[in-house]
């Protein structure tokens, strides 16, 4: 196929492939010892129904991928899901557009897997030589129309232990003690469930190796009781002593807790089980399959229609990536769960005009300025008996000052630790960080403040396993957000750490974008200049935010294969010294790297060419994701370190490439490890059947005006009509707005930019101040003033592209952009008429008191006035450019009143536009004739308004 021809299929296959994403691996998690990884994929690049998979790599090397769990095996209609409500609004959360498996939960070692299709449980176990697997569903014979008290079944959570399942229905908290798998009830059997995969399903061949040291599934011992939390039972002096305890946090005092406790008989109905423990039973009624019961409900009355239990409010899902409502202890012998009450926040109604027999659906939504939900966090100890079925529970209301700090913004629990909870204020200028007593009470380890905002760091707080307390820190002096041990600061100026993969007692793994003007380890520049030989670089001093010396570090600059730590439990891509000296000053806010800090700020980069990555570590083994600039695809890649002391006799099967020192993350050479070396590493590249568009983008990186913006700028492809064109209109294609870039080292993210080349236009975009990745000075420019700092940043990018860029038709400029994006191009054309003359913008946030508490009120505050001065309905007397509006019916994100909002402003005006309402499509634009026609609309849309019909009419003919 020819360019000319992909760009002209690119709407159409853009839209059948999801984005180009069916297909390929994702949604890896390092199980184990690390040796075998569970990953999701579907079988090809249009199909939609994503399987789970395993991929194994053997103690010689030997290698092979699993089929777990297909759910066409599973059910017989599976691409036909009847997905709950509440499921589907996770989804929209997480931005998931998949059928099928499409997220799954796996016990502690990663012998059993739990997920749900078509709103049915499903258990895989995987036997402990990892050559096989069977799958069946969970509690078949309960989860009926005649127990409505069991469904949905919402997301599923498999204890540590592997022998509970924990989720919620949204009104009940259910567990399911999961039955050994001969004794399970026929009724439990569906279809082909408990079949043997193939173990060359998948194109996979031969055994996968001595892959799992732990054999069965492991775990904490079987308990009658939960021996964690009985102290906080045994008497009311206890209970008396904890609540005058000076620590504690509730600072509403004895009295408040008291009563928050006593809202719980009010509020949230305790169900009774099949039994309490030590009572009898008859043995005729005793099952032998599946235990299921309530351990835990809301209200069922209309009165208490708002209260859930178990999921994550929607503030938290939408703004703060927390969509769990429940968490297991680390012994699998207690939970902490949430119940939320939505009743303090406005009701809004989602309808579909298109069908007016169809009654408009009410939610509650808490709008910025308004009160949000009422959040509660319960602490429960588990009692199970003989059998291991649960039989009670011991319930703490957890007590914090929700006044003061109404935002749950992270839970961990950390085995032998006491499980933390991060809270945040209103303004989410203060934090703190509380460690959760076995009576529900709450001691501060730490507390944070920001004169704008503090950042949520994912992974963070956390302890290490040792015990201490790992936290984020937006170090204002430094510039750089930081991690800290124990309160003080590790990780080196100038290194962003953007989240938090894994916390080890050797050393944290992250991701990170390098700010190179402020980075400390500056030696790592000389080592690049020089060609220094492999060795440690010197380490460098530095201030902290307070003053004091701040931490040292260094880069790890070791040819080998292994980190500092030992050979068993980590494992690097690469030299880091070969794999960033060609590469350095492209490793920056372009560039999302995984790296590892040792606790003296020792910095080791686990990817090497500069793009956008995560990873998945456990055990000796690591699983890379990502892209780059050099190829269409995805990478994922598996590796794992092996001691002389695995070392096993051969195997058959694929055989995993073993890394050479140099060898980047997703290099394809083969060779040795050196031979001094005590470990060997292998590593695999999982399978990857996604669909490319068939051309690479013509995509240039600049940074630009006073401001040193970073920008990415598409030109026509060489086989365009356009390519030699002596002037292009310039079209900008921002996001432009806080806690999201679109300037990175990923070549999907300019496919669409180069379609858009292709039909005759100069592509740019800009990631101006407010974006992250260049520090929390950088991101906090925007503060109050989102309105005017956006806006001066794209019109600095125009101003300055006449220098760079002699094609720039300056006289022609529109923009185009979704949610933020839309936003800012509806006030480019009402506040910059004179260098932005058409713009289409779609899901724009027109009226900020229009959007949720926690993103908006993080970069407005809580000043009535700020709105008003960010907001572009006043401006709409402004218009004389050109302006499409886009807005979907159903988007319960950013409603379609913000788009109608600003359309009836501009109809009182007086002002021409126009607008496109589409029916049914929520803010992601889900539905495939929708996304594939929205591109072709607009290019028309531009033609007209910047006078470009002739070469439509080229285009059209096939050119």
């Amino acid at each position: 196929m020819s360019v000319s021809q992909a760009i002209r299929e690119f709407p159409r296959l853009k839209a059948r492939t999801l984005r180009f994403t069916c297909g390929a691996p994702r949604s890896a998690k390092a199980i184990g010892d690390g040796a075998r990884a569970l990953f999701l994929r579907s079988d090809g690049p249009e199909d939609l129904v994503t399987a789970l998979w395993m991929s194994a790599i053997g103690s010689d090397g030997s290698y092979r991928e699993l089929l777990l769990a297909d759910p066409r095996e599973l059910l017989a209609d599976a691409e036909g899901e009847d997905v709950p409500p509440e499921e589907l609004a996770r989804r929209e959360r997480a931005r998931e557009g998949g059928r099928g498996i499409v997220s799954y939960s796996a016990d502690a070692v990663g012998n059993r897997v739990v997920f749900t299709i078509d709103g049915r449980l499903f258990l895989t176990e995987i036997d402990p030589d990892g050559q096989n697997a069977r799958t069946r569903q969970l509690g078949a014979g309960d989860l009926t129309e005649e127990h409505p008290e069991y469904a949905p079944v919402l997301n599923p959570r498999i204890s540590p232990d592997g022998r509970h399942v924990l989720y919620t229905t949204g009104k009940h908290l259910v567990i399911i003690d999961i039955a050994d798998w001969d004794d399970a009830d026929e009724a439990d059997d569906v279809g082909d469930a408990d079949k043997m995969y193939a173990a060359d399903r998948g194109g996979a061949a031969g055994a996968a190796g001595n892959l799992d040291a732990d054999g069965g599934r492991g775990g904490a011992e079987e308990s009658a009781g939960a021996a964690e939390f009985s102290a906080a039972g045994e008497s009311d002096d206890a209970a008396h002593a904890a609540d005058a305890d000076a620590d504690a946090s509730d600072d509403a005092g004895a009295a408040d807790y008291a009563a928050n406790m006593a809202a719980i008989s009010h509020a949230h109905a305790a169900y009774s089980h099949v039994h309490r423990c030590g009572e009898e039973e008859d043995e005729d009624a005793l099952s032998t399959g599946d235990h299921v019961a309530a351990l835990w409900g809301v209200g069922d009355d209309e009165e208490d229609d708002t209260w859930r239990i178990g999921l994550a409010e929607f503030v938290a899902g939408e703004e703060m990536d927390r969509y769990d409502g429940f968490w297991w202890s680390p012994d699998s012998d207690g939970i902490i769960f949430e119940t939320f009450d939505s009743a303090p926040e406005p009701v809004w109604h989602i309808s579909d005009p298109a069908d007016p027999e169809i009654p408009a659906t009410p939610r509650r939504y808490p709008r910025a300025l308004t009160r949000n939900a009422d959040v509660y966090l319960t602490l429960a100890g588990l009692s199970f008996d003989g059998r291991g079925h649960s039989c009670g529970l011991d319930a703490r209301r957890i007590a914090w000052d929700r006044k003061a700090y109404e935002y749950v913004a992270a839970v961990r629990w950390t085995a032998g630790q006491r499980p933390l909870l991060l809270v945040q204020n209103r303004r989410q200028n203060r934090d703190q960080v509380l460690a959760v007593e076995p009576t529900g009470m709450t001691s501060v380890l730490e507390e944070h403040a920001n004169e704008q905002w503090l950042d949520l760091i994912p992974g963070t707080p956390a302890y290490t396993p040792d015990g201490r307390l790992l936290c984020a820190s937006n170090d204002m002096a430094a510039d750089t957000n930081r991690l800290t041990i124990d309160g003080v600061a590790f990780t080196p100026a100038g290194w962003q750490v953007r989240e938090v993969l894994d916390v080890r007692d050797e050393n944290v793994l992250a991701v990170v974008q390098r700010t190179p003007e402020l980075d400390e380890l500056h030696a790592v520049h000389e080592l690049a200049a020089e060609g220094a030989s492999a060795g440690s670089v010197g380490m460098l001093d530095s201030a902290g935010s307070d003053g004091s010396a701040a931490s040292l570090g260094s880069v790890n600059s070791a040819v080998s294969p292994v980190l500092s730590g030992s050979a068993d439990s980590d494992v690097s891509l690469a030299g880091p010294a070969d794999a960033w000296r060609e590469s350095l000053a492209e490793h920056d806010a372009r560039s999302f790297d995984v790296i590892a800090f040792d606790y003296d700020g020792r910095a080791t980069p686990f990817t090497g060419e500069p793009g956008v990555y995560t990873a998945s570590r456990a055990g000796r083994g690591l699983v890379v994701t990502g892209r780059s600039m050099h190829g269409p695809h995805a990478t994922m890649t598996h590796i794992v370190t092996q001691t002389a002391a695995d070392d096993t006799d051969a195997l058959d099967g694929k055989t995993a490439a073993t890394l050479s020192a140099a060898t980047q993350a997703t290099a394809k050479t083969v060779g040795k490890a050196p031979a001094a070396s005590a470990v060997k590493s292998f590593r695999a590249a999982i399978e990857n059947h996604a669909a490319t568009p068939g051309f690479t983008p013509n995509t240039a990186f600049v940074q630009l005006g006073e401001h040193r913006l970073f920008t990415a700028i598409t030109r026509p492809s060489a086989e365009s009509p356009y390519a030699h064109a002596d002037k292009l209109p310039v079209l900008l294609k921002p996001y432009g707005g806080p806690g999201f870039q679109q300037v990175a080292f990923s070549e999907s993210y300019y496919w669409e930019s180069q379609w858009w080349a292709d039909q005759g236009f100069l592509v740019v975009t800009s990631d101006g101040r407010g974006t992250t990745g260049r520090g929390p000075r950088w991101d906090r420019e925007i503060f109050e003033n989102m309105k005017e700092i956006s806006l001066a940043d794209q019109i600095e990018t125009v101003q300055a592209l006449a220098d760079v860029e002699p094609q720039a038709d300056l006289d022609k400029v529109a923009m185009i952009g979704w949610s933020y994006g839309g936003y800012l191009s509806a006030l480019a054309v009402l506040d910059a008429p004179d260098v932005v003359h058409a713009a289409c913008a779609g899901a724009p946030p027109t009226d900020w008191t229009l959007y949720d508490t926690h993103y908006t009120e993080r970069y407005l505050g809580l000043d009535p006035a700020v709105y008003e001065r960010n907001s572009i309905i006043a401006d709409a007397p402004k218009l004389r450019r050109p302006l499409m509006l886009i807005h979907g019916f159903a988007d319960d994100n950013v409603t379609i009143a913000h788009s109608l909002r600003l359309s009836q402003a501009l109809m009182a005006a007086g002002r021409p536009h126009t607008y496109l309402p589409l029916t049914g499509i929520t803010h992601m634009t889900n539905d495939e004739t929708v996304a594939e026609n929205l591109l072709t609309l607009q290019r028309d849309f531009l033609y007209n308004a910047l006078g470009m019909n002739a070469r439509s009419a080229r285009l059209s003919e096939g050119c």
